[in-house]
């Protein structure tokens, strides 16, 4: 019995004397601490509104305890810090960090315009052990931003000029009965659950140069490499509603980029006689939870554009005639096209990229025209014309790439199909988010639709989506392939 407790005592020795040690301070004055990162960068914070909350750890890597004689800020008017549930600097004084223990530090940003003149603002949180400084770098760019919210979460004008002075946060439900105009160069930030409602005209006229951008208002990060910017359903999309009996409106959208909501860009007109028209060019509507462009008794014009990556239907239309001279409709929505997970568990319905509704008595009869566009997806059949009488569907295709079952020739001719060894047709259909690489619409080298649109039809459209002059024998979509410069 004796040999027995003598041996359980030697098994239990050197790990009762470990944790001694962890408890005990060190003298050493050498001993430093180590974090999970030396620098902290908040990419954009509405001043005024603070950012999200960044995590770090603070660790003691030594098996002997330190004490941290104390935390100071260089500034402390823009950064706000909470170390282990403590967020007053006056109390993070002599704190015993245990052997191999580690520490939460969070930290946020909060910018006022009124205190600084720059966008840039910066500080340094410092950790004294053994009275040597330790520092971690924070810096955040602050933008100010013209607030649309109100208690009731609703928010109803009676026409709208967004100016293009500085960018616009959209808290809540904001409604527009009358005219919605958006100068070029202004930025729309989307909080999460917003929506646009028009009632009227909506005249949207961006520049190649200065873009209108309505997109979430998150600008942090998902995950350490993962910005929340190709996260879809930040927002719930805008919508162009003409109710019975009302003035006919009119939509002219150009240079317009709608980003990563539910649903993009949604028009509904109740009156199937006197139907709104719309102008969409050189637009891009891209990575929505739900639709992309969705058209119901709306005549449209759209040309140049990027509708890619949406959950559901990428171009739903129903009931008006429509006419897509020159657009990229691609759906690549989710696994396994990304490497990780940025759709908040929404899985891509099995439908195709295009669905054309001529079937709904509801609607007025729905004749849509794709020229020299390119309709491809993950799915095998992406092009969907639901038409009871095929000999007499007014619509027609031509000069077309299509991922897509044969369509009849009664109104599709001079297409071309992909076949199954067609592997390349963009130069990047996948989100390698270790890699940086983002879905790139653009024309790989090898892309079966160079040099297949009708180039009768590319006169009168010289220039594609970013402004680059079509060839003598144009490509399909809405941008004109480019040879990439190489480096040497």
């Amino acid at each position: 019995m004796l040999r027995l407790k003598q041996y359980i005592l030697l098994l239990f020795l050197p790990l009762a004397i470990i944790s001694c040690q962890e408890d005990i301070l060190s003298d050493d004055p050498t001993l430093r601490l180590t974090f999970s990162h030396d620098s902290l960068l908040f990419d954009t914070v509405f001043t005024k509104m603070g950012s999200s909350t960044k995590r770090m750890m603070v660790y003691n890597p030594h098996n002997n305890a330190i004490l941290i004689n104390r935390v100071e800020m260089a500034n402390g008017q823009s950064f706000f810090i909470n170390l282990d549930g403590e967020n007053q600097l006056e109390n993070l004084r002599d704190i015993t960090l245990r052997g191999g223990d580690s520490l939460f530090l969070f930290v946020r940003a909060e910018i006022d315009p009124q205190k600084t003149s720059s966008p840039l603002v910066e500080d340094t949180i410092t950790f004294y052990v053994s009275n040597q400084p330790q520092h971690i770098y924070l810096q955040a760019y602050g933008q100010n931003v013209e607030i649309i919210r109100s208690e009731e979460k609703f928010v109803q004008c009676n026409h709208l000029n967004l100016k293009n002075t500085k960018p616009y946060l959209i808290y809540d439900t904001l409604v527009v009965v009358g005219n919605l105009t958006i100068q070029r160069g202004t930025t729309l930030y989307m909080h999460s659950g917003s929506v646009i409602y028009a009632y009227g005209n909506v005249i949207a006229e961006g520049t190649k140069e200065e873009p209108i951008i309505i997109r979430g208002d998150r600008t942090d990060m998902l995950f350490d490499s993962v910005p929340y910017r190709v996260a879809s359903g930040q927002w719930n999309g805008l919508y162009l509603i003409h109710p019975k009996g009302w003035a006919t409106p009119r939509y002219s959208i150009n240079h317009t980029d709608i980003l990563s909501g539910s649903i993009g860009l949604y028009a509904l007109s109740e009156e199937m006689e006197q139907r709104p028209t719309m102008s969409l060019t050189n637009a891009r509507i891209h990575n929505h939870s739900l639709y992309g462009l969705v058209l119901q008794n709306i005549d449209a014009t759209v040309v140049n554009c990027e509708i890619s990556n949406c959950a559901s239907y990428c171009v739903y239309l129903s009931g008006g005639k429509h006419t897509f001279v020159h657009n990229t409709i691609a759906s690549y929505f989710g696994f396994p096209y990304t490497t990780i997970n940025i759709h908040n568990n929404i899985l891509a319905e099995d439908v195709a990229a295009l669905y054309i509704n001529n079937l709904s008595k509801n609607m007025a009869p729905t004749a849509a025209s794709f020229h020299n566009c390119i309709i491809t997806g993950a799915r095998k059949n992406n092009v969907v014309v639901a038409t009871p009488l095929t000999n007499h569907y007014e619509g027609t295709f031509s000069g077309n790439y299509l991922r897509a079952d044969s369509l009849p020739e009664a109104f599709a001719r001079n297409n071309i199909y992909a076949s199954d060894s067609d592997s390349v047709v963009f130069r990047n259909i996948y989100y390698l988010y270790r890699e940086y690489h983002y879905y790139d619409f653009r024309l790989d080298s090898l892309s079966p639709a160079r040099g297949v649109a009708d180039s009768i039809i590319s006169l009168s459209y010289p220039y594609d989506r970013i402004g680059t002059r079509r060839k003598t024998h144009p490509d399909a979509g809405c941008y004109e392939y480019i040879e990439e410069a190489t480096s040497n």
